[in-house]
């Protein structure tokens, strides 16, 4: 699937200002980055790099007072693996490559040890594999009310948890929560989301399983298999689109994925999906 990808983001900056921004897709995978432009307003120096380990690119400016503006456009082909959900096992701990270890373990906003105890008594007894991770993310579906503004910065799973609504990035957390207590390494992901409404960033998880890491999104928001990955980590602390160091005022920030000439009236697929880099 071909598809356009791209946000403007801007900011006032009053006073000099670091700025360091995570938007432009990944590379690699099954997620093929055919052409991209980063426009800066005004000219400035952007350093760029890429995250070793992570994938995650990344931009940093110096930016003196004033209006500073981003544009970032790309043209993705996505050709996501897929596979049967009832062929997918999990893999015990023992036998995890080491680089999935540091997903298992509880992080800022994913206390798993705090939510280890529920975990295992609603969902330790779903046999193991992909449909277990499908009936956590069913759980947080019909548990969890999708209410915009209901969380923060400050919010963790557990605080999801206890009230029971959030948005993306907080059904994520919980996602990855439930499963690292159960023993699964699980990894957020923020994206570019085809069919998303209203478009903005979104935030999905990746549990690993099998032999590769494959995505949830427990919001049912947008298609699976249109999910353009932008950065992953332990949670949305490494992830974040902007951070900042300075004072700003940010403006409404616009994003936009299309898929020209799909059909938008196709079921979205219940097949296993994996995009990441193996």
């Amino acid at each position: 699937m071909k598809l356009s990808v791209g946000c403007d983001i801007a900011y006032e900056v009053a006073d000099q200002a670091t700025l360091i921004f995570n938007i432009e897709a990944m590379a690699g995978g099954h997620q093929t980055v055919l052409d991209e432009t980063l426009t800066i307003t005004p000219d400035l120096i952007a350093e760029e790099g890429t995250a070793s380990q992570s994938g995650n690119r990344y931009r940093r400016l110096i930016v003196p007072q004033g209006l500073v503006k981003l544009r970032y456009e790309a043209e993705i082909d996505l050709q996501p693996l897929r596979g049967a959900p009832e062929t997918i096992p999990e893999v015990l701990v023992a036998r995890l490559p080491l680089e999935t270890l540091p997903f298992l373990n509880p992080s800022r906003y994913c206390p798993s040890d705090q939510l280890s105890r529920f975990a295992g008594r609603e969902f330790g007894h779903i046999p193991m594999g992909y449909n277990r991770v499908a009936e956590i993310c069913n759980w947080i579906h019909d548990e969890v009310d999708y209410i915009s503004g209901s969380s923060d910065t400050t919010t963790t799973a557990a605080d999801t948890f206890s009230l029971r609504a959030g948005v993306c990035r907080d059904f994520a957390h919980l996602g990855i929560t439930f499963c690292r207590a159960l023993g699964i390494p699980a990894r957020f992901v923020s994206c570019y989301a085809w069919q998303l409404e209203p478009q903005d960033f979104h935030a999905v998880f990746e549990a690993y399983l099998g032999d590769r890491w494959y995505l949830f999104d427990a919001t049912r928001k947008a298609a699976l298999d249109g999910m353009v990955r932008i950065g992953c980590g332990r949670d949305a602390a490494d992830t974040a689109f902007a951070t900042i160091y300075g004072t700003v005022f940010p403006s409404p920030i616009r994003v936009w994925a299309n898929a020209p000439g799909a059909d938008l009236n196709a079921a979205w697929t219940t097949d296993a999906i994996s995009i990441a880099v193996n």
